[in-house]
């Protein structure tokens, strides 16, 4: 369980081209994950912890990056990147203390919404830019 998120990179990355398309992988997986849970919550909440493990070091590598001086991205992207993480956060913990399948859905839309950004962004045919 330790390894998870470093697993699942690891198993992504060398079925894509880019960056992007790995990030993305990762963000729609772990929103498919949510959405597996809230569509079955009576009978899934089990995989609750795991599933927010997962997001969390997701959203950690993410933040992570974004803070760092060398990040290439603008300033701006960067700030809104890590206002995201920290809302992450901040939900995963609500959820942890009261846990309620409707606090999913902002998870699932984020990963979701910032998934299909990174498809749009990455180069057609997978070829690495």
């Amino acid at each position: 369980m330790q390894n998870q998120a470093l697993n699942a990179y690891n198993k992504v990355s060398k079925q894509t081209a880019t960056p992007r398309q790995l990030e993305s992988s990762l963000l729609a997986k772990s929103a498919a994950h949510f959405q597996r849970i809230r569509d079955n919550w009576d009978d899934a909440q089990a995989d609750l912890e795991a599933a927010m493990l997962f997001n969390r070091r997701l959203w950690t590598v993410f933040m992570t990056s974004v803070t760092r001086d060398d990040n290439p991205l603008p300033k701006q992207i960067r700030q809104n990147v890590a206002n995201l993480g920290l809302f992450i956060m901040n939900r995963q913990l609500e959820l942890l203390r009261n846990p309620e399948a409707r606090k999913l859905d902002a998870l699932i839309n984020i990963n979701r919404e910032l998934a299909a950004g990174l498809r749009a962004m990455a180069p057609p045919g997978g070829d690495a830019g």
